[in-house]
């Protein structure tokens, strides 16, 4: 954890530093005065995030949100600002080089610099308001797949949602419009799998989240599992929280219901990092199931998917990748992982990977809607 923290630590203030030296033509031949408030102001927000976050663990709520908020915003400036400049850069050199137009001659100290200082400025704008409202309004995605498992009535319905990364960021609003849509769908079971908090719980039970989160209503009932996030916080308290508003976490074990569905909930892998035993492993979870059911399998991040094909799991539900939330992120995701968003079917297990309801960091989307999963499980038998 202490390299990984060095590591973000390191990659932020050399970012920073190159918007810095970018953006601080803008200030022009400014007073000494005017500077040093400059450089204050500047570098107090390219940390903001990090002060929030440690601020938020000390309790001192008060101090932490408008840090937290500030240092979100910025996350995401920090992406296009740093494209936007890299860009103009970029082509500055290739006409240095081919001597191709006199428009992009220019220094940044330059009258033209500051200009195109603010272009770039203005860009990332309009690119973060626009992803902020996509983010705010998730889609519902619907799948109909079918199982050769006896099921209650031939169909039943799943409402899945991951990522949903509750806390300073996204609040109560957000998620009394999240409860509202989740009952509208009338669904059989709910699963959350993982990244239910976004971190520290402060913030969720000075808002009571819980009153709105007791409000999800589904026939036979409302299933969670842990994500890297509740790991990062307090799992236990997490876990704690959630049973204490009406919601079921599944800790490696199994629950098996009457509508012909054993829903397998698996530990988040980073239980591996910080807890004294390792998780079970799916063959481990499954070894006690009755297999003529339908095996639902919720596991928060989607690494090793033959797990699921090679144990009998007839659906595996997972998040995390948010499938990169800015683009141009799910690039990567989509290298990191077998399916970064959306269903595949491999054999006879079908999987289903979130783009997650929520944001982490910045409340901005670009790559992609964040979504509500509507999942009918038919039989054809």
């Amino acid at each position: 954890m202490i390299i990984f923290l060095s590591i973000v630590i390191l990659v932020n203030t050399l970012v920073n530093l190159y918007l810095f030296y970018r953006t601080k033509p803008l200030v022009g031949s400014a007073s000494d005065t005017v500077m040093w408030i400059f450089r204050a102001a500047f570098w107090l927000v390219a940390f903001a995030y990090v002060i929030g976050r440690f601020t938020e663990r000390s309790g001192a709520m008060a101090v932490a949100e408008p840090f937290i908020k500030m240092g979100s915003w910025w996350l995401g400036a920090m992406l296009y600002l740093t494209l936007g400049f890299l860009l103009v850069d970029i082509l500055k050199g290739v006409n240095a080089l081919f001597n191709i137009t006199d428009i992009l001659k220019f220094s940044w100290q330059s009258p033209k610099g500051q200009m195109a200082s603010i272009g770039v400025y203005a860009v990332a704008l309009v690119i973060l308001v626009i992803g902020y409202f996509n983010a705010k309004y998730p889609v519902v995605n619907t799948l109909t797949i079918n199982v050769n498992k006896p099921i209650e009535g031939g169909k039943q319905r799943i409402v899945l949602l991951s990522d949903i990364h509750l806390g300073t960021m996204i609040a109560n609003g957000r998620l009394e419009r999240m409860v509202r849509k989740v009952n509208e769908q009338n669904p059989d079971v709910v699963l959350l799998a993982g990244d239910v908090f976004d971190e520290d719980l402060g913030p969720v039970i000075s808002n009571n989240m819980g009153d709105l989160l007791k409000n999800l209503k589904a026939k036979y009932g409302i299933y969670a599992v842990t994500g890297n996030h509740e790991f990062f916080g307090n799992v236990n308290a997490a876990q704690a929280y959630l049973e204490q508003h009406g919601i079921t976490v599944l800790r490696d074990s199994i629950a098996a219901l009457p509508n012909g569905f054993t829903i397998v909930g698996r530990d988040d892998r980073q239980a591996n990092n910080m807890l004294p035993q390792p998780r079970k492993s799916v063959e481990q979870l499954v070894a006690d199931a009755n297999q003529n059911t339908a095996l639902i399998l919720m596991d928060h991040q989607p690494y090793q998917l033959e797990e699921a094909v090679n144990n009998g799991i007839d659906l595996q539900v997972s998040g995390h990748t948010h499938h990169g939330q800015m683009w141009p992120f799910g690039y990567v995701t989509s290298k990191i992982f077998e399916v970064s968003r959306g269903h595949k079917q491999k054999g006879n297990t079908h999987i289903y990977v979130s783009t997650g309801y929520g944001t982490w960091g910045p409340p901005i989307r670009t790559g992609n809607r964040p979504e509500l999963v509507v999942i009918d499980m038919v039989n054809n038998l």
